[in-house]
């Protein structure tokens, strides 16, 4: 199997480009003391991607309304209690994907 070379130039570009926004703001601001108020909402900033990703998750969008998708919602329930118990995102994280396994597999 062979790669050509504009196959491999645009894997390197799009590696580069996903970089880029990742290692540049900490390159820029690991030296820098920010003040408390950016700090404070950079606090914010995980748990809004978090709950973006849970709800997108759960509201189904047809033609003229919003559903709910109740497994989903069947699966975020244990989850959360876990995560309030615990409060660690592995235990979490696993245990939402073994739950949403479980209820897939029950209702096939």
């Amino acid at each position: 199997m062979s790669i050509h070379l504009t196959v491999m130039m645009v894997i390197l570009g799009c590696a580069v480009v996903t970089i880029i926004p990742r290692i540049v703001p900490f390159l820029v601001v690991r030296n820098m003391t920010l003040p408390q108020p950016v700090l404070k909402w950079l606090s914010y900033v995980p748990v809004c991607i978090l709950t973006a990703l849970v709800v997108e998750n759960f509201i189904i969008q047809t033609d003229h309304s919003l559903k709910i998708n109740w497994p989903v919602i069947i699966v975020i329930i244990p989850t959360l209690l876990i995560a309030i118990r615990t409060k660690s995102l592995s235990i979490t994280v696993v245990s939402g994907v073994v739950l949403m396994a479980v209820l897939r597999f029950i209702v096939s």
